[in-house]
């Protein structure tokens, strides 16, 4: 009898056991599974979203935290460009076309595994000023030949603006090219001899003929022409799909494929083409949008969301 009492103990005695034992299995697995999640977390779990303020033409400088690589950035259906700052922080560009349409937009900040940031964008209506300049007939009605000689000229100028650069800079312009009176400013919408035309994709700058005009950031040329409408010249390519163009020159001093550092002489000012004068027109797009050269220039950097100047 005492031997079957202690056969009928023995499996009472081992489970008691094994259920112990399982338990601090199963709790210890909780534990290593709650660090895990914890983990991954900071690693694709979206932070507190950011609003960012920007006017139709700004190039915006915007700046996230996360730590890792292969990070990307997406706005208005695009992808642009970004740079690690190191100790977690990115920083990226975004260009506002000058015909942006006011709202709210979505800006993604995305890795394989998932999304960083999710942020805002709120582009604001830019005041722009009207602008009437008087020409001779044939630079404001054209005959069929000059019609195709223009489209041809602006198809060449539009595609320089898809050609790849092996350059990754800082979406900062380091100057003006030319120091003078801004005489018809980005964004103004124009009539010539009284009829509307497109509105002022860049900025004009009046200085005397024969001014040097420096690169203000360093590129390869893309382009050198002389159009009827825009006179001479030149596009250059920075990479990260920016490229700067410079009009109405009497001269140029580079050639298409050049290299031209940061300074470099581009050419001169004139006023050939459709000009009233001496002067300096400067247009820049960016991933194709119409940005205002201006909202390039160096100033501090602000990340505080929602408080943003574009730079």
């Amino acid at each position: 009898m005492q031997a079957n009492k202690r056969i009928a103990c023995l499996p009472c005695e081992f489970s008691k056991s094994t259920i112990s034992r399982s338990e601090g299995k199963r709790e210890t697995d909780m534990k290593i599974s709650l660090l895990i999640a914890f983990v991954l977390s900071l690693w694709v779990t979206p932070a507190m979203a950011n609003e960012w303020h920007a006017t139709q033409g700004d190039v915006v400088t915007m700046e996230t935290s996360y730590t890792g690589n292969a990070l990307t950035l997406t706005c208005f259906g695009k992808s642009w460009p970004l740079k690690a700052l190191g100790r977690g922080k990115w920083r990226g560009w975004v260009g506002v076309d000058l015909k942006k349409k006011p709202g709210k937009y979505n800006i993604m900040w995305k890795t394989a595994k998932g999304t960083v940031a999710n942020d805002f964008l709120l582009v604001e209506k830019g005041t722009f000023r009207i602008s009437h300049i008087e020409v001779s007939k044939k630079m404001a009605v054209f005959d069929k030949p000059t019609l195709t000689r223009i489209r041809t000229e602006v198809k060449a100028l539009k595609a320089s603006y898809k050609v790849a650069v092996d350059a990754s800079p800082d979406m900062v312009m380091h100057s003006r090219p030319v120091d003078g009176i801004v005489s018809t400013p980005f964004g103004a919408q124009r009539f010539v001899n009284g009829e509307p035309r497109s509105p002022h994709s860049g900025i004009d700058i009046a200085v005397p003929a024969g001014t040097i005009i420096k690169a203000p950031l360093a590129g390869r040329v893309l382009l050198v022409a002389d159009m009827y409408l825009n006179g001479k010249t030149v596009a250059i390519g920075h990479g990260n799909g920016l490229v700067s163009v410079y009009s109405h020159m009497q001269a140029t001093a580079v050639k298409k494929g050049d290299w031209i550092e940061t300074g470099g002489k581009i050419g001169e000012v004139g006023a050939t083409g459709r000009a009233t004068g001496p002067h300096l027109h400067w247009g820049v797009r960016f991933n194709n949008a119409r940005v205002n050269p201006d909202s390039m220039l160096p100033k501090p950097v602000k990340t505080t969301p929602g408080k943003n100047a574009a730079p």
